[in-house]
């Protein structure tokens, strides 16, 4: 069986593109006539939670609230967004355990964007700055990142944030009457060696770390939720700009054996957009994405486009492994 990946060729994109393009218009112009969905960017203060949160702030579609954790957050977003104070909500996800605030009632929607992130150790900085001249002097690299360790903040690991939160969070997707939830999560998660993994560990393996772990289990208790779901994996995120390079799709992390593994940040986030209007008949689906280069002339598949065809091979994660 030929890899997945392998629809993003041409030729496949030439049998797709006229008609979804004819397809995609006609159930756009019937949707902005709609009333806008509600749909709930939780992380919204994140860099991917922001562009998500931007691009359905300006899709007619959708009606977005963005849900931060901190006052200071809130008021950066509405800065950089230009969004009102009825957009932004403002609560602890690992905490918040009923259908509150009330700016939250009516949505139809969520795209869950929330992480636990980690900080560098200062004690690890201080010990690679020290080795820089001897890494010099012997040609090696003055910094050797995969020394440097890292670190969460208290009450802001992967259990607590990339589980328990993103638990509640669906649980609370549920109360609420939403319909379809996305999540924004992470390819590895079939590796429990994968070096993310120990990101926050002590060198004995003791620590708070297992952050793909943590994750897939979360995306296994979505799945079982009876809701309606996207999962997305996206490989290593860059900031660059969307539509530059073919969106690659494929599953059961398949994709970690390309040399390049990453993906644009925007180019993620609209495939989050995409989620909301792809696949309307009720399909859930959870996969892993990536991008490469294209050839001088040829046409990039939008993330509509892309998701749409993958979507049609009708083949999702396997939570089994």
């Amino acid at each position: 069986m030929r890899p997945i990946l392998m629809f993003v060729l041409c030729c496949n994109w030439m049998k797709h593109g006229a008609a979804f393009a004819s397809k995609s218009s006609a159930s756009a112009k019937a949707r902005v006539t709609a009333a806008p969905i509600k749909t709930l960017v939780t992380g919204a203060a994140g860099r991917t939670g922001r562009l998500v949160f931007s691009k359905l702030q300006e899709d007619r579609r959708f009606s977005p609230v963005a849900v931060v954790r901190t006052d200071a957050s809130g008021k950066k977003l509405i800065q950089e967004t230009g969004c009102g104070l009825d957009q932004v909500v403002v609560c602890d996800v690992t905490k918040v355990k009923s259908t509150d605030p009330p700016k939250c009632v009516g949505a139809k929607a969520m795209v869950i964007c929330t992480s636990a992130v980690p900080v560098i150790s200062v004690r690890s900085l201080i010990q690679n700055a020290l080795k820089i001249p001897w890494n010099l002097v012997r040609g090696k690299k003055a910094v050797d990142f995969r020394s440097l360790r890292f670190k969460f903040k208290r009450n802001q690991y992967p259990e607590k944030v990339d589980y328990e939160g993103q638990v509640t969070q669906i649980d609370i997707a549920k109360q609420l009457g939403v319909e379809h939830v996305v999540i924004v999560s992470s390819m590895g998660g079939t590796d429990p060696d994968n070096f993310l993994n120990k990101v926050g560990k002590r060198p004995d393996g003791s620590g708070n770390g297992d952050i793909l772990l943590w994750k897939r289990k979360a995306e296994r208790y979505l799945t079982e939720s009876g809701l309606r779901y996207t999962i997305i994996h996206p490989g290593g995120l860059i900031d660059t700009p969307a539509g530059e390079e073919e969106l690659v799709l494929d599953v059961d992390d398949k994709l970690m054996k390309n040399e390049k593994r990453s993906i644009s940040r925007e180019d993620v986030a609209n495939l989050c957009v995409a989620a909301l209007t792809v696949g309307s008949d009720g399909k859930s689906v959870s996969f892993d994405c990536i991008s490469r280069p294209v050839k001088e002339g040829q046409q990039v598949a939008s993330a509509e486009e892309a998701l749409s065809a993958f979507m049609e091979l009708g083949v999702t994660t396997n939570y089994v492994l």
